[in-house]
């Protein structure tokens, strides 16, 4: 194949500037994503970096992936089911995304019921709030006292007084 593309004026391979500008991302990026073991390259004499084609697909999958809250953690386990040069195929894309359907579906859930309670919320962050529905159903906080009792910090000291 590779002969192929040569013939046709294609270059089999591409700079690391190349793939970050057809990529849209930027050259940091890439080498992240190699170091992650998402993508591999290859080194030339001059000890440079160069990207088979097929890896703009794999960084249009990563970036895809990402876009829909898909963790990076994730999306490398997907990958390493995949050839490391190969490029995710459209049943690849099938079978992966209807593995994280369940978990795109559940924050789906939890955007909208935020979104339905986001007007009893003043932001105010005290979090004992007896209308708080988001970080305090039913007033479970509101026993432990005034303020924000998630984010005090409760130690005993001598006195048994509790301390921020």
């Amino acid at each position: 194949m590779n002969n192929a593309l040569e013939q046709a004026g294609i270059a089999p391979v591409l700079s690391v500037g190349e793939v970050a500008r057809r990529g849209g991302v930027t050259v940091s990026t890439l080498h992240f994503y190699e170091s992650q073991g998402l993508i591999a390259s290859t080194r030339t004499a001059g000890n440079q970096r160069r990207y088979a084609r097929e890896t703009l697909r794999r960084v249009a999958f990563i970036r895809v992936s990402q876009r829909v809250g898909i963790a990076l953690a994730d999306i490398a386990a997907a990958l390493s089911n995949l050839p490391a040069h190969a490029a995710p195929s459209r049943a690849d894309w099938a079978r992966l995304s209807a593995n994280w359907r369940a978990d795109l579906d559940d924050r789906m859930a939890q955007l909208k019921k935020l979104r339905d309670t986001l007007d009893d919320c003043i932001g105010c962050g005290c979090l004992s709030i007896d209308l708080c529905r988001l970080r305090n159903p039913l007033d479970k906080l509101g026993a432990e006292g005034q303020g924000p009792q998630r984010l005090l910090v409760k130690r005993k000291t001598g006195n048994d007084a509790d301390v921020n």
